[in-house]
């Protein structure tokens, strides 16, 4: 019979002697695996691990932190939201933090929580972890952290998370700036912004990106309208955008957004892209089947996750180390239907084409359809 249990458990349980001996190994060995240490060839690795599985051993984490004077443990404070980057971006950090040899102890916070990131921040503590991660936090107008482990912030500036900050950038500005020179390049005059609600540093990153496209080349920065991520605010936006005659190409700070927009922008009697071409950001799994296509730019958030966690992880294993640079996240453009050259058809005599029905007679969409506008 295989028996289960771990170092320090019942009488008869498995040690790691037993694990050693199993393996061909030093007891000192099996102690490296498990701590996931380096300088342990893939053979030697496999043959502990293939022994402990057989022996039904584990090693007792309390028993582990006691001799390391580590849990091997970091923790997270993210947005409790569903929106699809902080979520994948969570996604990410879980995946590289087990790559990486360490659980993951996760704290979500609320926009609104009076205790916010620093109350979060606190319980982790309180629970011995390693390491920190503060992912796409919101601005709470708060002090910088005060803490004395390392901190990896993401999607905002290194001094938000104190003294023993790294950082790894999601590339926003980067990605919004190529995102707008996209539209630049296919001939539009300016490029309208609808952007993020601005407590959001993530939101203030993309707008800094399209306002550095639109200045390079000279070109009027157009007043920025913003949502709150979701389709509605979009769609919200994209009625108010309609009426105006200048407007031939948009930029939204998420796909959501970008989604709302087409809609409204075709309830009024507009074709995207014929008329207006748009832009999303995040590249979500259905922005390829909606009609047209969304033309997006695509977050690297496995890339920004491992690089950030291998930074975090050199922190807190050689503390007395220089900090390590991050490598700049890749800038992925994906072109689909949403985008093209301005259109050089004639214009109705509000400066817009008439929708037509299937006679060709313009038309007015129908009153009340498509979702209510937001606030």
């Amino acid at each position: 019979m295989t028996r289960v249990g771990g170092q320090g458990g019942s009488p008869g349980a498995p040690r790691a002697v037993d694990v050693a001996r199993r393996a061909g190994v030093s007891q000192k060995t099996v102690s490296r695996v498990f701590n996931g240490e380096r300088y342990v060839s893939d053979d030697v690795r496999r043959r502990v691990l293939e022994a402990a599985g057989q022996l039904g051993y584990r090693m007792n984490s309390a028993a582990r932190a006691l001799a390391s004077g580590r849990t091997r443990s970091i923790g997270v404070v993210t947005l409790g939201t569903a929106l699809y980057g902080p979520a994948s971006l969570l996604i990410g950090i879980e995946r590289a933090a087990r790559d990486a040899g360490y659980a993951l102890r996760v704290v979500n916070t609320l926009e609104g929580d009076p205790g916010g990131v620093a109350g979060a921040v606190d319980s982790l503590l309180e629970q011995g972890v390693d390491g920190i991660v503060v992912s796409e936090p919101i601005d709470e107008g708060s002090a910088a952290l005060s803490v004395d482990v390392p901190v990896l912030v993401l999607g905002a500036p290194a001094t938000f998370g104190g003294h023993r900050a790294v950082t790894a950038g999601v590339g926003a500005e980067s990605l919004a700036r190529a995102a707008t020179e996209h539209l630049l390049d296919l001939g539009h005059v300016t490029v309208h912004h609808l952007a993020g609600p601005q407590r959001w540093f993530a939101a203030r990153d993309r707008i800094e990106g399209w306002r550095a496209a639109l200045s390079a080349r000279g070109r009027h920065h157009p007043p920025v309208i913003e949502g709150d991520w979701s389709a509605a605010s979009g769609y919200a936006a994209g009625r108010e955008l309609a009426s105006a005659d200048d407007v031939t190409a948009v930029f939204a700070a998420n796909d959501d957004m970008a989604i709302g927009l087409i809609r409204a922008l075709t309830e009024a009697g507009l074709q995207v892209p014929d008329d207006v071409s748009v832009v999303g950001f995040d590249d979500i799994p259905v922005s390829a089947y909606v009609a047209p296509p969304l033309t997006t730019v695509r977050q690297p958030f496995d890339a920004v996750a491992h690089e950030g966690l291998r930074l975090l992880v050199q922190a807190i294993e050689k503390p007395d180390a220089e900090p390590a640079t991050a490598s700049d996240p890749p800038v992925e453009l994906i072109v689909r239907a949403s985008t093209a050259p301005p259109s050089d058809r004639k214009p109705s005599a509000h400066g817009r084409r008439p929708a037509s029905g299937t006679d060709g007679s313009p038309h007015a969409p129908p009153a009340g359809s498509g979702p209510p506008a937001t606030d």
